[in-house]
């Protein structure tokens, strides 16, 4: 996709002039990628205020940057920032810098390298690029999504009494490998009984028992892009208290989807579910923000939260995912992956949100 790529540069050097920049370093791995296709672990790039780029790897990436990167010109050097940063200096009076990515010990080696030339901050301008996406990541991401729902629809008769939590995520995410997915977007989650009201919990040895809630928070990768999706299924029975939850979680879910439109603040979109939850006596049951962006990695702007500022636009790509945690309980937690769309939310993950009684 050389055209794609070109036009994101080309957007990054139309924003240099606002940092009264005449170049941009990129030394942050996934910003790399984004902006020339290269995955690698060790690779930089010079973009220039003209929009002529210089891409810096690596021997081991020489091969693969040639054939995915081939619209810029290539350096293979294994000290990819530092070259990089000469080169610049050759013409560059002001060199921005990701210095959210760059330690204060490889800044010094930057300056170094600079010359006279003033490094300035580039303020995570690739991230804000990020946050919009193309119709050809959409896809892609669309795809991830899929790929987690069938997982999903095929794993689910092994949840029963008896199965460990483990065994369950390992049978979540080999699944997801089988269909496609190029691994796990991350590490898997899954969390029965009492495990529920820890948000994070690691899957362990806990065999599932009849009466449990079980939460499976999980999603593929697929082409780099991140899919991420949590279903709460009860096994043998529900008791009141867990419906109970289920459906206060299930609703503020739906009032946080219905509110992520273009033009919308995230802080009234984390509010339209947050609220729910708080007047029914669990706002100390919901420790996390409602949701986060996904794209080229697993949690990207935006971020949705009581906390945070900014607005949804259109073709930016989210998740809902509040929950309710009870100490020595239990818990519920339901996610979608959703588009924000100018007519409203397109969602991804497709999988029902009505409770699942296994």
């Amino acid at each position: 996709m050389p055209q794609i790529h070109q036009a994101r540069r080309d957007r990054l050097a139309a924003l240099l002039s606002d940092r009264d920049a005449d170049a941009a370093l990129i030394t942050r791995l996934v910003n790399v990628r984004y902006l020339t296709g290269l995955a690698s672990s060790n690779a930089a790039l010079l973009v220039r205020a003209d929009g002529r780029s210089v891409l810096a790897t690596d021997g081991r990436y020489a091969g693969t940057a040639a054939q995915v990167s081939g619209d810029v010109e290539l350096l293979v050097e294994r000290q990819v920032a530092a070259v990089l940063t000469a080169r610049a200096a050759a013409a560059a009076r002001r060199l921005a810098f990701e210095e959210h990515e760059v330690t204060v010990e490889a800044h010094a080696a930057l300056t170094e390298a600079a010359g006279t030339t003033r490094l300035v901050p580039l303020r995570r301008a690739v991230e804000e690029l990020r946050k919009v996406k193309d119709e050809q990541e959409l896809a892609l991401l669309a795809r991830a999504c899929a790929i987690t729902d069938q997982a999903f629809a095929e794993v689910l008769a092994s949840v029963r009494p008896g199965v460990t939590e483990r065994e369950i995520a390992v049978a979540l995410e080999r699944r997801m490998v089988d269909l496609g997915a190029e691994k796990p977007a991350f590490d898997s989650i899954v969390a029965s009984g009492p495990h529920g009201a820890v948000p994070h919990h690691q899957p362990g040895n806990r065999p599932i028992e009849t009466g449990d809630l079980v939460t499976m928070d999980f999603g593929a990768l697929y082409g780099g892009y991140h899919a991420d999706m949590t279903r709460t299924v009860a096994v043998g029975r529900v008791s009141d208290w867990q419906r109970e939850i289920y459906d206060l979680v299930a609703a503020a879910q739906r009032a946080g989807c219905r509110a992520a439109v273009a033009g919308a603040d995230t802080r009234d979109v984390d509010a339209a579910a947050r609220d729910l939850i708080a007047a029914a006596g669990h706002a100390e049951h919901f420790p996390h923000g409602l949701g986060h962006g996904v794209g080229l990695e697993i949690q990207e702007a935006p971020l949705l939260g009581y906390d945070k500022t900014g607005k949804l636009v259109d073709r930016v790509p989210i998740t809902a995912e509040p929950g309710v945690y009870v100490a020595g309980r239990g818990g519920v937690r339901i996610e979608d992956t959703l588009v924000v769309r100018a007519a409203g939310p397109e969602l991804l993950t497709k999988t029902t949100k009505e409770l699942l009684v296994l």
